[in-house]
């Protein structure tokens, strides 16, 4: 989506709160104890306290409202019976609609006391966050995304996934462009619209550049089965500082 009025911005930040706080409501129920469903079943009754639909289920009848993925469990968690422990590593993806528009975003964290590397993992994640969200800009190249996100990953040790990228949102759960990726591409040269509407969202790993897929036919595990953390917010670039809606 690219942005054509004031409307569309105000639009975009209403669901952009709305989602965010069912995402920030969940990480506050993330406890020992609780399962994956129970965390889902907080995220259904804010989607429906606010009016919004959640987006998995609106767009690939996806069995839940929100993504929640456990330690070695990378994306596109299924909720059910697993039961969150103490120092788990989690991942909230939520997506959803409000008032015709798409906000998408997702945080991992580490569930009360958890192992050094991965708290560690965490604070890395952010960092190479940053650095991608500092190279959107209005008529900067998408290249320079996957440039800062991957050169910042293996500087501080890390390592990215590859076959998960972001993506476009705001009119849908997946505008154009239909990859923004986490490394450098050299073809992947084309210039940032003013007003575009992305789903920013490195995945940095400890050990793994690639992503199965499960039997489940949902649930995404890194190919040698280390941690991967996520941060993802939607934001639109300007051509200044991006504004970030989640």
């Amino acid at each position: 989506m690219i942005i054509s009025s004031d409307k569309d911005i105000h639009g975009l930040k209403e669901a952009g709160k709305v989602i965010s706080d069912i995402r920030d409501h969940m990480i506050a129920y993330t406890k020992p104890g609780i399962t994956t469903k129970e965390l889902d079943q907080v995220a259904e009754r804010l989607f429906k306290k606010h009016g919004a639909e959640s987006a998995p289920i609106l767009t690939y009848n996806f069995p839940g409202y929100t993504c929640i993925s456990v330690n070695e469990e990378v994306a596109h968690g299924i909720p059910g019976d697993r039961v969150i422990q103490e120092g788990d590593l989690v991942n909230i993806d939520v997506s959803g609609a409000y008032k015709g528009y798409y906000a998408d975003t997702g945080r991992s964290i580490v569930v009360g006391k958890g192992e050094q590397k991965l708290i560690d993992l965490l604070v890395a994640t952010d960092q190479v966050f940053d650095a991608g969200l500092n190279q959107f800009k209005a008529g900067a190249k998408m290249n320079r995304v996957g440039h800062a996100v991957h050169d910042t990953a293996s500087k501080l040790g890390y390592k990215v996934i590859k076959n998960l990228t972001g993506h476009g949102v705001g009119s849908s759960l997946r505008d154009a462009p239909e990859h923004i990726y986490n490394f450098y591409l050299p073809w992947d040269n084309a210039l940032m619209d003013n007003g575009l509407v992305v789903a920013f969202e490195p995945f940095v790993s400890i050990i793994d550049e690639e992503i199965i897929e499960l039997d489940d036919e949902w649930t995404f595990v890194g190919k040698q089965g280390g941690y991967v953390a996520q941060k993802e917010e939607t934001i639109i670039i300007t051509e200044e500082e991006p504004i970030i809606v989640t």
